[in-house]
């Protein structure tokens, strides 16, 4: 299976249309055509239905296309890592990580990094720890900043000397709004936004004291900006970290911390035995410098 021809189908997947996927790619219509139907024979699976009007992925279309996005991703990253300056430090590092104020320390590393070589780039994903941790295992990205409790057995890694800090982010004219902290009891009978990771939290599940199924919850979410409007409108009580959005001032959300306390601990995984680009590996030099420098526990 060669990567050019995977960048083809994944130029058809996008475009809909083996004609203006030809377009794309500067050639015409008849060996892209043909590419395809040898890649579907040598996979032994069609990929395409070719309809009148637009071209739409099967099942097994839908995989291989995940997939190929997956390898041209690692083509492109390892590409760039070999073909960086000997002389000066540049190339792309690759940070996947979940919703944190403790991104602010990576963000730190990056400026002080760039102060000293401007060509170095960054790509930075967002997702749950469940998502970073694939991308790093597939070697997609260089580090993962995880929050909450991590198996770090199967990576190295850095614990942040701080952690976040689990409330319930609502409206200040919600009922809740009156109260300095918030209860378990507090939430039983209130309708709930949860992350999707929330769900197989451990701790969040013992903190609760009751099973997921009997509380009321009216959303689930993966990025905590998109929740918070749910919550101006008016929906609902979202349980969220402290920090990540903005309740000072003329704010019309506020936030309660949970008691008794819950917090989570932050932490920066990269793979085991990790071969890094000269890049990669003075983000992470200066990773460690800006850690140092931290207030410990």
């Amino acid at each position: 299976m060669d990567i050019r021809v995977l960048q083809y189908f994944l130029a058809v997947a996008r475009e809909e249309s083996i004609t203006k996927a030809a377009e794309r790619l500067h050639m015409t219509q008849p060996p892209l055509s043909r590419q395809l139907k040898d890649l579907e024979d040598e996979l032994g699976k069609q990929l395409l239905i070719r309809g009148s009007k637009k071209v739409t992925l099967t099942e097994d279309g839908m995989l291989l296309k995940k997939r190929a996005e997956e390898l041209v991703d690692l083509m492109e990253k390892t590409k760039a890592e070999l073909t960086s300056s000997n002389e000066n430090i540049n190339g792309e590092v690759y940070i996947g990580c979940g919703e944190t104020e403790g991104i602010s320390v990576l963000a730190q590393a990056a400026w002080n990094l760039q102060q000293e070589h401007p060509l170095v780039h960054y790509h930075i994903y967002s997702g749950d720890a469940e998502r970073v941790m694939e991308r790093l295992y597939k070697g997609l990205i260089d580090f993962g900043l995880l929050v909450g409790p991590v198996d770090v057995n199967k990576y190295d890694y850095m614990r942040l000397p701080f952690k976040d800090t689990w409330g319930v982010l609502m409206r200040k004219d919600s009922p809740l709004a009156e109260k300095e902290m918030i209860t378990a009891e507090d939430l039983w009978d209130k309708p709930l936004m949860i992350s999707h990771q929330t769900s197989i939290n451990s701790e969040m599940f013992s903190w609760l004291k009751t099973d997921i199924s009997r509380l009321n919850i009216v959303a689930t979410y993966d990025l905590l900006y998109n929740a918070s409007w749910f919550v101006r409108k008016g929906l609902g009580y979202v349980i969220a970290l402290d920090k990540i959005i903005n309740t000072a001032g003329n704010a019309s959300l506020c936030f309660r911390p949970l008691f008794p306390a819950l917090e989570a601990g932050l932490c920066i995984v990269w793979k085991k035995y990790q071969v890094f680009s000269r890049a990669s590996n003075a983000f992470l030099n200066k990773l460690r410098k800006e850690v140092e420098y931290l207030e410990p526990l």
